[in-house]
């Protein structure tokens, strides 16, 4: 029998991480503010996380000012799209197989 664990992605162990991929899963884009406050987040905390995840080219950045104010938006990129969809099957194996 195949390790059930083996396709779990370390990147998506914290809570933080795997709730930051739900909402871009589900959004084609999410501005910083609205992550913030859906996650009931720290600044520096969602930073933090955020920074991670674009590292591993799992997240993509974009930003802009509108009018004077800056304004950060984040998008899933493909790749990570694809090892968060494997992660989720990962667990899902693993609570069916118990």
């Amino acid at each position: 029998m195949k390790n059930p664990i083996s396709n779990l992605q370390k990147v998506f162990e914290s809570r933080i991480r795997l709730g930051i991929m739900s909402a871009l899963m589900v959004n084609d884009m999410i501005d910083f503010n609205a992550l913030k406050e859906l996650l009931g987040l720290t600044d520096g905390n969602l930073a933090s996380h955020l920074k991670a995840l674009e590292q591993k080219e799992i997240v993509a950045v974009s930003k802009q000012f509108i009018g004077r104010k800056p304004s950060t938006t984040y998008k899933a990129t493909e790749q990570g799209r694809d090892l968060f969809r494997l992660h989720l099957a990962a667990l899902e194996k693993l609570i069916n197989n118990q």
